[in-house]
């Protein structure tokens, strides 16, 4: 007899503190392996491994790549590096950073629901925009569950709203419910299968095809849009009312995801605008002072025209960057 034996759960904002009284609220004795994707800075150390495991009965660790899994344990995802499932095995990859992200909730779900199916709970916590939903809406796919937190109570409801609108979801619940739904649902016997059209070996094949920027998923076709990270064209495929974009690189995005990276390519262009133009006023104010001291009109007029209107360019450009950056994650 199967059972439901691998929990995934993905937060980003508001996260920590969530996770914390997630997992307090688990027991000792329950039989699951859990893995855990919280967005935290790509670089320095992240001490979630000792803050989950003086609040839970369980250990919690940052894993190294290939270690075992094992019930009863937590494996966290160390900063800058993707965490995956394969069968019996937790792997580490620095491979392309998914909806701006690395580690991201959606390569977690994939690799999980890709390997274990029917046994993998997907749970989605507090957080802004929208990973996870595609991993989510993969975990259901293979036959596994859905369980997110109420958007209502969640300190940054983008992410939980997000799965809710776009995944079937099973279980939406508040925070303090979640442990005890857990060991409800890991004790469900279910019918352990193969992914659909993959044998075992080549579903535990995702960290070759993450490092080399391939994706069976996610086939598509050409969109008019270019990858924010690396400028290369992004493919569109969608999967039922799921939109998702990947260039050939392997960078992904959901919509959300992709609308707030193109604001933030956008908002470094035009601060490069800013000190361009800044650099070419104050050229020609050079320029229009040499002019003066030659005592030629005509060319200090000429450069002190150039420099005004530079000057103007860059308050115009200036107001509209500082003015309040528009929503993209609530809709």
């Amino acid at each position: 007899m199967t059972y439901r034996d691998i929990v995934v759960i993905g937060a980003s904002a508001g996260g920590v503190h969530a996770l914390i009284e997630l997992v307090a609220g688990i027991p000792r004795d329950l039989p699951v392996s859990i893995f855990i994707v919280q967005h935290v800075a790509p670089y320095g150390k992240s001490a979630m491994p000792s803050i989950l495991s003086r609040a839970s009965s369980l250990k919690a660790i940052h894993p190294e790549d290939g270690d075992r899994i094992e019930k009863g344990w937590i494996y966290v995802a160390p900063p800058d590096y993707h965490l995956l499932i394969e069968d019996g095995r937790v792997r580490l990859s620095r491979g392309p950073t998914e909806n701006g992200h690395r580690p991201s909730v959606d390569v977690l779900f994939r690799s999980a629901a890709r390997v274990y199916g029917p046994r993998v709970v997907g749970v989605i916590l507090t957080g802004n925009l929208d990973d996870g939903t595609a991993g989510l809406a993969q975990v259901k796919k293979y036959g596994g569950l859905a369980v997110v937190q109420d958007p209502g109570e969640a300190d940054y409801p983008s992410m939980p709203k997000s799965a809710v609108e776009n995944v079937d979801v099973d279980h939406v619940v508040s925070l303090s419910s979640i442990p005890k739904l857990l060991a409800e649902l890991v004790r469900e016997p279910v019918e352990e299968r193969n992914p659909p059209g993959e044998t075992k070996e080549e579903a535990t094949s995702m960290k070759q095809e993450l490092e080399r920027g391939e994706d069976r998923e996610n086939g598509g076709k050409p969109s008019e849009f270019t990858c924010p990270d690396c400028g290369g064209s992004l493919w569109e495929s969608r999967e039922r009312e799921l939109i998702h974009f990947r260039c050939r690189t392997g960078h992904a995005y959901a919509p959300e995801s992709l609308i707030a990276k193109q604001y933030d390519a956008l908002e470094g262009t035009l601060w490069a605008a800013v000190r361009s133009l800044q650099e070419n006023a104050a050229l020609a104010r050079r320029m229009e002072r040499w002019m003066s001291q030659r005592n030629n009109g005509p060319g200090k007029e000429r450069y002190s025209r150039r420099a005004a209107e530079a000057e103007g360019h860059a308050a115009a450009l200036r107001k509209i960057l500082l003015a309040e950056q528009p929503e993209v994650a609530e809709g």
